[in-house]
């Protein structure tokens, strides 16, 4: 009997999960693209939903791997998944047509290969202050900008918080989309009256913690 093609691509997808799953951690994900959607996706322990058939989105890993034909990894902030993630993707042939085979990382994964930051250097007004990472209370992504705090003062930065995240020490901690904390600043973690999680921190301040990072929190915090 004569194997059809889609007997063909079932087996060369089969083959590629079995591959990967031999180095990428459990918790990883992987998806395959061929033109213009999904075809296969394997999900790992973490929140991602994507459907096969589903559309291939914008500036998403898949479609610069599908464009360019070359190998693309970044962090992806909330762009396709409902959490932020570390994604590479690698040009593949799937029954002959052009595809883009790409593996999700966990959220809390850090990209290796550049040190952990320092001190990042804060402008305010026309000075820019080199400040201790140690000192920084929290950091926060408003109006498409990037703004740290010290002892009540505001800094911005250049830096975006996805580049944040990869770079700093393993004392900050990603909340919410929008702000990344220094757990030695943490005073405690509550329940507002909807029974949504905050932390506040021993200066005050409430920070809201997202759904989509509450259980890395809970992992690190041990709660």
């Amino acid at each position: 009997m004569e194997t059809n093609n889609k007997d063909l691509e079932k087996e060369a997808l089969l083959q590629y999960k079995i591959i990967l799953e031999d180095w990428i951690p459990a918790t990883a994900s992987i998806a395959i693209a061929i033109k213009d959607a999904y075809i296969f996706f394997s999900s790992g322990h973490h929140q991602i939903k994507l459907a096969v058939g589903e559309s291939v989105k914008e500036n998403s890993i898949a479609q610069k791997v599908l464009t360019t034909r070359s190998k693309t990894d970044a962090i992806m902030d909330n762009s396709l998944f409902d959490a932020p993630y570390y994604g590479i993707g690698y040009p593949i042939e799937i029954a002959k047509q052009p595809a883009a085979l790409v593996v999700v990382l966990p959220p809390n994964f850090i990209k290796p290969k550049q040190e952990p930051y320092q001190f990042l250097t804060g402008k305010q007004n026309e000075d820019w202050t080199p400040v201790p990472v140690n000192d920084i209370s929290y950091i926060e992504s408003l109006q498409k900008r990037t703004w740290f705090y010290v002892n009540g003062e505001q800094y911005k930065t250049t830096i975006t918080l996805k580049e944040l995240q990869t770079r700093l020490p393993n004392i900050y901690v990603r909340i919410h989309r929008s702000y990344i904390i220094n757990i030695h600043f943490i005073k405690k973690i509550k329940r507002d009256l909807s029974s949504n999680f905050l932390v506040v921190l021993k200066n005050g301040t409430e920070l809201p913690i997202s759904q989509s990072y509450i259980n890395n929190l809970r992992t690190i915090l041990e709660f």
